[in-house]
């Protein structure tokens, strides 16, 4: 896997239980994975002799993340190196332009857009649309990273102009007037098999997910079939091999709009780790070394999972301490934690509350974000005390 991360560290786990060995190539030994993994390779996606020598002798070789230059990819597949997703597939993770006509041309609900050669492109396309604009990068983007919320035209050129200036291609898309935003997950194998998760609705602070309803509350049936429908017949377009998340917009009138995509398992799959019969993490493996894709029903009528984001200021309480506490008032919750250092912002671990009979989604994502901000600040919203 090419990244160590978070995403590579919980594949490892997977990896495990299936009798797979899951090298993983990191920039540093103590990445998540890399602290975790017994076959770590030291170098930069960005360099081709390290990815050959990630690859050497590899049954399949895939990804934590979708940076990979694609041209190295090619090399790669010329060498004769089974890479799932093929580069042919992921270069529609990678640049959003290339993502956007794509979905375009297949028919897909998508945001209009336009590229960016200068300021007067924003201009001439904000009074196309009459409304607010959204200044994206082409690539490298995430987590709110590389995108510009204009609240004015001269803000959205503003933006643009300084991009330019640094040699960073754009993208200006509308705003969409939207309910919420869900994600639809699915797997799909090199043979054409394909599973689909029920659709979840994110919640987002700061363009970081925060929060992951499962199955999105209130979603009608006509459109969660849609949305899942959707993403299949994009896995399946694309030539996909492995998980791909389709990040949606629901519009207020109720329509589907697709935000992004990523190749690779994805934030809003964690809650299945507890609460689906097959993880997106053991679904991925699946795929990718083309074994028959597994159950992805729901173990739950709700699971939610809460974000553990790093605190502005580091607790005094060590996280073990943290988590002995979180045991003791919630014996239920299903912790993961990444193994990173804390930083304010810093995505450090999740936790999965799984729903028992008759507890509402309500109460599970109030018990979630509970969790996940005590972990994070060591200090309970309500101001519980243990020790009263």
């Amino acid at each position: 896997m090419i990244g160590g991360g978070q995403l590579a560290r919980m594949t490892h786990q997977a990896a495990i239980a299936l009798g797979q060995t899951l090298r993983v190539l990191a920039t540093r030994s103590d990445e998540p994975a890399a602290q975790v993994s017994p076959d770590v390779v030291l170098g930069s996606h960005t360099d081709l002799d390290a990815l050959r020598r990630a690859a050497q002798d590899v049954t399949v070789l895939t990804f934590d993340h979708e940076h990979v230059p694609t041209e190295h990819l090619e090399k790669l597949v010329a060498d004769g190196v089974n890479v799932a997703p093929p580069p042919e597939a992921l270069i529609h993770a990678q640049d959003k332009l290339v993502m956007r006509r794509r979905l375009d041309a297949l028919g897909a609900p998508v945001p209009r857009y336009r590229a960016v050669s200068s300021v007067e492109d924003v201009d001439a396309f904000a009074r196309e649309i009459g409304g607010p604009v959204v200044i994206k990068t082409v690539r490298g983007g995430y987590d709110g990273r590389g995108v510009v919320m204009a609240s004015s035209v001269d803000e959205a050129r503003d933006a643009v102009a300084r991009y330019l200036a640094d040699g960073v291609a754009v993208l200006v898309e509308e705003r969409v007037a939207m309910k919420r935003e869900l994600a639809a997950l699915v797997a799909r194998s090199p043979f054409g098999q394909g599973a689909a998760w029920p659709v979840v609705e994110t919640v987002q602070r700061d363009g970081i997910c925060v929060t992951v309803l499962a199955p999105a509350p209130g979603l009608s049936d006509e459109l969660g079939s849609a949305a899942s429908e959707l993403a299949l017949r994009l896995a399946s377009e694309l030539g996909v091999v492995g998980v791909l998340a389709v990040e949606l917009f629901e519009t207020v009138d109720g329509a589907l709009m697709v935000n992004e995509l990523a190749m690779r398992p994805h934030n809003s799959g964690h809650w299945t780790m507890d609460g689906a019969r097959t993880s997106q993490f053991e679904q991925h493996l699946r795929a990718v070394l083309d074994y028959p894709l597994g159950d992805t029903a729901p173990l739950a009528p709700f699971t939610v999972m809460g974000n553990v984001l790093g605190a502005a200021e580091t607790p005094v309480m060590s996280m073990d301490e943290r988590v002995h506490h979180l045991f003791a008032r919630m014996p239920d919750a299903k912790v993961h934690l990444y193994g990173k250092e804390e930083r304010p912002g810093r995505k450090i671990g999740h936790v999965n509350i799984v729903g028992g009979a008759g507890e509402s989604v309500d109460v599970l994502r109030e018990r979630a974000e509970r969790a996940a901000h005590w972990l994070s600040h060591a200090q309970w919203t309500d101001g519980w005390d243990s020790h009263a």
